[in-house]
């Protein structure tokens, strides 16, 4: 004679009732979010600077915040930081414009323990374009 057991019968049950709400949520889930809330900011028209942070030994830093403000203002408008590529991007109002690119490496150290400089860069967008830049780090 077996006796079954009964939590892994319990166990069971509650799976199958976990999957079975999984299931029934799928639907809500998957439907594209311009469906459910349309975004204003598709609309209008942006441009883009795309770069790199690069580091005295020209390999890319992850990390680095890299703060982003009109030429003509004072303080920074955007901040971002540089991915495992080095990498950041940020969408700029379209028109023609110049903006300033510059590293915050406060808190950014390097291998050997001398410290990073980094001049501003920059960058001059004339409609919707994508601009590409780097920002070089040195000793």
């Amino acid at each position: 004679m077996t006796i079954p057991n009964l939590r892994s019968h319990q166990l069971f049950c509650k799976l199958s009732i976990l999957a079975a709400i999984c299931a029934l949520m799928l639907p809500i889930f998957a439907t594209p979010l311009p469906l459910l809330a349309a975004d204003k900011s598709e609309d209008k028209p942006y441009a883009l600077i795309f770069g790199t942070v690069w580091g005295p030994d020209s390999r890319p830093v992850y990390g680095v915040p890299v703060k982003i403000r009109r030429a003509k203002d004072k303080k920074p408008k955007w901040e971002v930081y540089s991915d495992h590529h080095g990498e950041f991007a940020q969408r700029v109002p379209a028109g023609e414009a110049d903006y300033i690119l510059s590293a915050d490496l406060k808190h950014v150290k390097s291998a050997d323990g001398k410290p990073l400089h980094a001049p501003d860069v920059t960058v001059h967008i004339y409609n919707d374009e994508r601009e590409d830049t780097g920002v070089h780090l040195t000793y």
